[in-house]
């Protein structure tokens, strides 16, 4: 009977899904686009490669069906004078994020787990969690809260999880969440959105417990190899690393100086690196798009399924009510994706409500605006960006993006 009624559940929730994904203008028709001002996109960069803002960019625009445009500026390694090229690879870092999302959505479209599980389900680690109800400099007090964390908490990021710094650059993400599961609950699960790397990281640790499967390999299996991300990876190969694009910051006289993923801890291609859920990756211009097509494709890639419909309109549409969220204004969030809720003055002015995407820490973005049809890639490597979706970067290539598109 408990299997019969939690089958029920789960296709009850299928059915809603499906009713909502109907209304979503998944299958926008494809716009057309004019040449000339497709040609002037790097331009809209150029300005912050000549005054040292950034060292290079790519930038590309696609549609669900084909990439429109993709082009490189500037350098990549300024001290051995290396052009920036379309097909290098960059630390996509927060952008992981969807990615494991998508993981996680995968196992729900198998009847594996539901988004309303509790973490405690398949961790049992996360049983009888404190919650923190002050604190002050003598003392912390601690209640019990009112529900558990469930695992949609943990994609929206209201968990109220708090984070710890990997003990070593070799630890496991069983090791990570264990740690993460004893410290008490920062706020009342559900009750706040708070960004939150620890709660993506458990993510990827139930992934495994669930698929049996090593995290890592679990997303090469089942995205990055039918969707041909050949240099999507953890861990860049010796000779991926020729193309990794080197990060940089301005120095005290005003030219860039090289900078560090402070991210990741070891050498690059090191396989024993933890493989950070909540933003290890590195990836390339192309690549993502793919990834962002195949959500535009309502979870389809050259005629295969690999996600649901249902699970890519619960993935992108709006989960967090009223509670403030992101970086920039009038932004909500999905499951692992931010999505635009009302566009604003500024990065958000230029792209339709239902807009959703992510940045990384070093500037990367990217955006997939369903009613448009149109995918939005940049990609750069400024270690100090202070705030990457906020970035004049973004701003100025959306714009001509944008423009480019024959209303």
């Amino acid at each position: 009977m408990f299997r019969y009624i939690t089958r029920m559940r789960f296709l009850t929730r299928l059915a809603t899904a499906w009713l909502l994904a109907a209304s979503l203008p998944l299958f926008a028709a494809s716009p057309q686009f004019h040449p000339a001002k497709l040609a002037e996109i790097p331009a809209s960069l150029a300005p912050f490669v000549e005054s040292n803002v950034i060292s290079g960019a790519v930038t590309l625009v696609a549609t669900r069906d084909k990439v429109v445009a993709v082009e490189a500026i500037g350098y990549s390694d300024l001290g051995a004078k290396r052009r920036m090229k379309t097909d290098d690879l960059f630390w996509i870092a927060s952008m992981t994020k969807p990615m494991t999302a998508v993981a996680v959505l995968m196992l729900q479209d198998e009847g594996k787990l539901s988004v309303d599980d509790p973490v405690e389900k398949f961790l049992p680690e996360f049983k009888n969690q404190w919650l923190t109800s002050e604190r002050s400099v003598t003392g912390l007090g601690l209640i019990k809260p009112a529900r558990p964390i469930r695992i949609r908490d943990l994609l929206t990021h209201t968990s109220g999880l708090g984070d710890l710094p990997a003990p070593r650059g070799d630890c496991s993400l069983a090791e990570l969440v264990m740690a993460y599961s004893q410290q008490p609950l920062k706020f009342a699960p559900g009750s706040k959105w708070e960004y939150c790397n620890s709660g993506i990281n458990t993510l990827g640790r139930i992934v495994e417990v669930v698929s049996g499967k090593p995290f890592a390999t679990f997303l090469q299996q089942r995205l990055f190899d039918p969707l041909d991300m050949d240099d999507t990876t953890f861990w860049p190969s010796r000779r991926q690393l020729k193309r990794v694009a080197k990060p940089y910051q301005a120095g005290p006289s005003g030219a860039l100086v090289e900078g560090s993923i402070f991210f990741l801890k070891g050498p690059l291609p090191d396989r024993t690196r933890t493989p950070f859920p909540a933003g290890g990756l590195f990836s390339t211009a192309s690549d993502v798009a793919r990834f962002y097509q195949m959500m535009l494709n309502g979870g389809v890639w050259r005629g295969k399924p690999l996600l649901s419909l249902a699970a890519v309109t619960e993935l992108t549409r709006p989960q967090t009510g009223e509670l403030r969220t992101g970086f920039v204004d009038g932004m909500s969030f999905g499951y692992g994706f931010a999505v635009v809720k009302e566009s604003n003055a500024g990065v958000t002015r230029m792209l339709s409500p239902g807009t959703f995407g992510h940045g990384g820490a070093y500037g990367t973005q990217v955006w997939a605006d369903p009613k448009r049809d149109l995918i939005l890639v940049l990609m750069y490597q400024w270690s100090k960006v202070p705030n990457a979706d906020a970035s004049p970067m973004r701003e100025a290539f959306q714009d001509a993006a944008v423009q480019a598109v024959s209303e």
